[in-house]
């Protein structure tokens, strides 16, 4: 069995690190604090982006406390002694001024059964006293940092108007992992332009970078975007489900098995949904993901450098 897992898994899932870290389950709880995003200062940003994606925050309209305390009592009805981490989800949660994110991210710490803080943001949005208040920060709790990469390709980026480009994305997570901070990066498979050889490479970086972490997801189409425009346009072929299955499996083949694999498939809510349709079926990709590693007797980690 793969040894950093607890349920057969070949790969280093995050119940596992979770478990080895607070010897207890560990809930991340996700949050809506409405902050903006730096790419939409014009109205426009990345091209797969439906505002409308965060299919696990309950309800966005009620204060940051209550959001957490609401997601908690379910959670407490199955698992009454779980720890949390409170995880500003939705939006970029460091595009505001430290006056702002201090608050939001201080009143979490004294709460009880409250062991870390995960915030997702862009590398574009980390000025340096940011990242002096987050090494403070990380000091006094489990910090979290998630990162969109999406892409090493640039020329990738560019064409989803991502608005950053690989070098912004590498300095950044060098300044983290500097500091000791638990470093997680966002990719998405099958974007436009990118090749198998592109989305391999992308692996690569992140093995390279020494990465803590890594979500994986497969690009789907939701209502309202740039992305449905082009999609109805024929100007790009979705990912087959099996190309994913294959894709994914090559990746963890050459992510070191101490990178954390946080998230293996997305989560696209149903209504807004344009395709791919087999999205949709999340608990059917993730049991043929370890058939796959199964028949093909391979691992995470098994060609990492």
């Amino acid at each position: 069995m793969f040894k950093y897992t607890l349920d057969n898994k070949r790969y280093h899932t995050l119940n596992y690190f979770y478990r080895e870290k607070f010897k207890s389950k560990v809930f991340k709880v996700p949050l809506d604090a409405h902050m903006s995003c730096p790419n939409k200062r014009e109205g426009k940003g990345c091209i797969y982006c439906s505002n409308r994606s965060m299919s696990n925050i309950i309800d966005n309209k009620t204060s940051l406390k209550e959001q957490f305390l609401n997601n908690i009592k379910i959670l407490e009805k199955k698992w009454p002694n779980s720890l949390y981490i409170p995880y500003f989800q939705a939006g970029t949660n460091t595009y505001a001024p430290l006056e702002v994110l201090k608050p939001l991210f201080e009143e979490f710490l004294d709460y009880p059964k409250v062991v870390g803080l995960a915030i997702a943001t862009r590398p574009d949005t980390l000025s340096n006293d940011v990242i002096e208040y987050l090494s403070d920060l990380n000091k006094r709790t489990f910090l979290t940092i998630e990162l969109g990469l999406q892409s090493s390709n640039d020329q990738t980026l560019e064409l989803i108007k991502r608005g950053h480009d690989t070098k912004c994305f590498i300095e950044t997570v060098q300044k983290l992992k500097a500091r000791n901070i638990f470093t997680v990066a966002h990719i998405i498979n099958g974007l436009p332009n990118d090749t198998k050889e592109d989305m391999l490479n992308t692996a690569k970086l992140l093995n390279d970078l020494k990465i803590d972490g890594i979500k994986i997801h497969a690009l789907y189409v939701a209502k309202g975007t740039e992305l449905e425009k082009m999609y109805r346009n024929k100007e790009f072929t979705l990912m087959s489900r099996e190309d994913y299955l294959d894709i994914v499996v090559k990746q963890l083949e050459l992510l070191d098995e101490k990178i954390v694999i946080e998230r293996i498939t997305g989560d696209p809510i149903k209504e807004e949904l344009i395709a791919p349709d087999w999205l949709l079926k999340k608990f059917c990709i993730l049991n043929d993901i370890d058939k796959k590693m199964v028949k093909e007797n391979t691992y995470q980690g098994k060609y990492s450098s």
